[in-house]
């Protein structure tokens, strides 16, 4: 009987590939001329994989291109004090096309990325339309060194260069919210040196308008200046696992970095340098932005520390007479924690707490906020398709007794990029 059986399903196989093969041949038939011809039609195809997009490139080698897409579709419930329910947001969080690639040499490269979604498209305060993210042009003479011309992300801090689709939250701490850096138009650099295996460094630097991302022009003088440094004592992490968050490549050695970073915007408009609300009545101000981060990974487990701060060099008020609008001066620390389990289910911790200067703890109206959360991840393919939620639980110390009205926050998100 054992036998019958195997002899029915070698049958059954031997009928499905003539079947295959008689298809294939009547496709070459009636479409491909020569072998050669259908050489080159697959040379040309595009490559397609999960997480690394669709790839063009001709036989020639002129030009690649790259085109990505993602999306984050959200829900979340907050409540206050009584947990009663006071907000529920259902929405597509961030919903945006990515291209990439080079043209005439792999040493130009491009990328460009658009936001589509009401919060990526936000209009800026001076009215211009923000549906551009990234559009920069690099030249890379050697893989240790890169310039770069256009708008993207300013090389501050680690949470804010962690793109949003490689994070183990539903999103970045408060922390960050207040003190990350943004994207910005200018010149940027970056060297690097070292390798996985040994010690390695990596120096980021750039010159920009100061403004943030689609500001269009200014009639101040001031820039924004701003240089980081990363430190591998034990060689890079694999897949530039520094800047995605969980242990997703499961690293066989402990990696480390250390990095710091500074920050100078010369006459800045805006509260937060790159972003936030204006300052009152053509007001401007020089705003410093300090950072520094610990990126520890070793075999699905992974620990990130997160300092930062803002203060204003050479002096001046961070708060403004007869208006709301003030300058959050002071830090934050965040750190988390997390563990892997079969690469597929990570449970990760988060303590995020603000420090707001003693200057502005009437405008901010706390004294410390200190925001507590638990995050569940599944990862079906890595940060390109996975499914989060995550509990928060927010304690301030107020200056006014009153209720707080998101004092714990349930939040439900999938993760879905190409």
């Amino acid at each position: 009987m054992k036998r019958l059986v195997t002899f029915m399903a070698a049958a059954l196989a031997a009928v499905s590939l003539s079947a295959q093969k008689k298809g294939l041949e009547t496709f070459l038939t009636d479409s491909i001329d020569t072998p050669e011809e259908l050489l080159e039609h697959i040379e040309n195809l595009p490559n397609i994989e999960v997480g690394k997009g669709i790839t063009f490139r001709p036989k020639n080698d002129s030009y690649e291109m790259t085109i990505r897409f993602r999306m984050q579709n959200m829900v979340g419930l907050h409540f206050n004090d009584g947990f009663d329910l006071k907000e529920t947001e259902a929405q597509i969080k961030r919903l945006r096309l990515r291209f990439d690639g080079y043209i005439f040499s792999p040493k130009f490269i491009y990328s460009i990325q658009l936001g589509f979604s009401g919060y990526d498209a936000k209009n800026r305060e001076n009215g211009q339309v923000n549906i551009i993210r990234d559009a920069i042009v690099y030249y890379r003479p050697s893989p240790d060194w890169n310039i770069g011309f256009g708008q993207t992300k300013l090389k501050t801090n680690r949470a804010r260069i962690n793109s949003s689709s490689a994070l183990q939250f539903v999103d970045r701490s408060i922390v960050n919210s207040e003190f990350g850096g943004d994207r910005d138009f200018g010149f940027f650099g970056e060297y690097h040196y070292g390798t996985y295996d040994g010690f390695a460094l990596a120096a980021l630097a750039s010159v920009t308008m100061g403004e943030g991302r689609n500001w269009g022009s200014s009639d101040t003088d001031g820039l924004d200046y701003t240089g980081r440094v990363e430190i591998f004592p034990f060689g890079r992490f694999h897949s530039k696992g520094e800047y995605t968050e969980g242990d997703t490549e499961f690293e066989e050695n402990v990696k480390l970095m250390i990095a710091g970073g500074y920050s100078f915007n010369h006459n800045a408009l805006l509260v937060q340098g790159f972003k936030g609300d204006m300052l009152p009545e053509g007001i401007t101000r020089n705003i410093g932005s300090y950072y520094a981060d610990i990126v520890l990974k070793y075999r699905g487990f992974a620990f990130n520390a997160d300092y930062m701060g803002r203060h204003i060099p050479g002096g001046g008020s961070p708060v403004f007479a007869d208006s709301d609008v003030f300058i959050y001066t002071g830090c934050g620390v965040n750190v988390q924690a997390s563990y892997l389990f079969d690469r597929k289910w990570e449970i990760a911790l988060r303590n995020s707490t603000m420090l707001p200067d003693k200057a502005v703890q009437g405008a901010a109206g706390y004294r410390t906020w200190n925001q507590s959360t638990i995050g569940v991840t599944r990862y079906i393919i890595g940060h390109s398709l996975k499914v989060q939620m995550d509990v928060s639980y927010n304690y301030m110390d107020r200056l006014v007794a009153s209720p707080l009205n998101d004092r714990w926050s349930l939040r439900f998100q999938v993760e879905l990029g190409l």
